[in-house]
């Protein structure tokens, strides 16, 4: 694809929006750490036999803890700045 291709298709993204910025990469991380959440149970099935793995792997539902965007969440929503431009 060329250049100007490309720039074709890109010019007009983040036009329109639905919310401000800040609201939208919290929920776009929230997001994120729910779609990976869901899978870990997979994962540590696939670790199956490699026991120093699949204890690895049993820590990242930790460490992709929810919970902190969750709360940055509730709190901007009690801030009232939750808000769609």
């Amino acid at each position: 694809m060329s250049l100007e291709t490309y720039q074709k298709e890109v010019e007009h993204l983040g036009e329109s929006r639905g919310a401000k910025d800040h609201d939208h990469d919290l929920v776009h991380d929230l997001s994120r750490r729910l779609d990976a959440l869901w899978r870990y149970d997979q994962y540590v099935a696939n670790a199956e036999g490699y026991e120093s793995i699949k204890g690895f792997v049993q820590k990242w539902p930790k460490m992709g803890n929810t919970r902190t965007t969750k709360q940055a969440i509730s709190r901007n929503d009690q801030s009232r700045s939750y808000c769609v431009s």
